[in-house]
């Protein structure tokens, strides 16, 4: 059953009633730059055909009380937040805090996705933002895509703890079906970018999973913030690839800065591949990205770095790369839209003969981002 149609019938069956409104609220993938969007930098992701769905009405008092599919119910007062153990509903509580509780109306909702979790396909992204819309349309509040994204990296940074960038949250709110989205996090302006015909954008999950706030995550953003410091510049933006020094420096502020400035460096020179349909130089550019992290950023894994490799050992992969924060997750390949269907079964049986695991592999459809309807 689809997760729209389980999010309506769930909550008739938990709250006796009909649900007002349904949000759709998409995940995303990260076609390249990774780590650049909290250095001010470039990135392209685009939102996809998977999505965390909340069926919700209004309800007379100050009280969210919300049930997820397979993670139980939580409530909550707006007129007293509280953080409470690690859980999903301390991201809608979040919301609740950075929007301004004291202006929120009380709903009843029932949340489900068929987005991965800890997939680095951005679920944590997808209910904040399809929080926020469910607030919106039952307040009847001013919906902006920007501010929208900004309250929710503010509930992710600042509640919930997790010191991620825009992105996440800008194209869960801004993407467009059939593009990715160039983003310039520095002044937050979005460029959508058709995805060519005769490609598909293929995700690859390694069946490893991590948690971002208790990764390596927070300490790389760390690490960017005292290079940016060492060389003088407000972000690692501001350096250009000749300002670092000659060589392969080893020590890591280099290594991380060099990993930001060239890596800003491709999602420009993959934009323009993109728009000419020059598909194989975008490839190439992927590939470039994935050794980067790997090397210089040290945010790949050997799961990460067994499923690329499987997938660029496939005829008609055009390049493929990790995707998301790293150290576990999915990876994500440009593939010629003919060969998908064997490309996904040589990829699985080579990163399973190589690893023990087995890993999920689908095509990914760019889709907007997120939507509201009434029942």
């Amino acid at each position: 059953m689809p997760a729209e149609q389980r999010a309506i019938d769930g909550f008739r069956a938990r709250f006796g009633r009909e649900p007002a409104v349904v949000v759709t609220s998409p995940g995303r993938v990260n076609l390249i730059g990774e780590h650049t969007d909290y250095n001010d930098g470039f990135v392209l992701p685009m939102a996809i055909d998977r999505a965390t769905i909340i069926a919700a009405a209004a309800r007379p008092d100050r009280r969210v009380v919300a049930l997820s599919e397979g993670f139980g119910e939580r409530s909550f007062s707006l007129g007293n937040l509280q953080r409470s153990e690690p859980a999903w509903i301390e991201y809608v509580k979040g919301v609740a805090w950075a929007m301004g509780p004291e202006s929120l109306d009380g709903w009843d909702g029932f949340v489900t996705s068929d987005i991965p979790l800890g997939a680095s396909l951005s679920s944590s992204a997808a209910l904040e933002v399809g929080t926020l819309r469910v607030f919106s349309a039952l307040g009847g509040l001013v919906w902006d895509p920007v501010v929208a994204a900004l309250l929710a990296q503010r509930a992710e940074n600042e509640w919930v703890g997790m010191n991620s960038g825009i992105m996440d949250q800008l194209v869960c709110t801004s993407g467009s079906a059939g593009h990715a989205l160039l983003i310039d996090c520095r002044d937050l302006s979005t460029t959508p970018v058709p995805i060519p015909a005769g490609v598909s954008v293929v995700i690859l999950d390694t069946s490893t999973r991590r948690k971002l706030t208790e990764s390596r995550y927070n300490d790389r953003r760390a690490e960017c913030e005292a290079a940016a410091q060492l060389y003088g510049v407000e972000s690692l933006r501001d350096l250009s690839i000749g300002e670092l020094p000659d060589g392969n420096g080893s020590e890591v502020p280099v290594r991380r800065a060099r990993h930001v400035v060239s890596e800003n460096g491709r999602v420009l020179s993959a934009v323009e591949a993109l728009r000419n349909g020059d598909v194989a130089s975008f490839g190439h550019l992927m590939n470039e990205s994935h050794e980067s992290l790997r090397d210089d950023f040290e945010v790949s894994s050997a799961e990460l770095d067994s499923i690329v490799d499987a997938a660029r050992a496939v005829e008609g992969c055009l390049g493929a790369r990790m995707t998301g924060g790293g150290f576990a997750g999915c990876a994500v390949a440009l593939v010629e839209t003919p060969v998908v269907e064997v490309f996904g079964s040589s990829v699985a049986k080579g990163y399973s003969e190589a690893t023990g695991l087995k890993p999920a592999v689908y095509v990914a459809h760019a889709s907007d981002g997120v939507s509201v309807h009434e029942v």
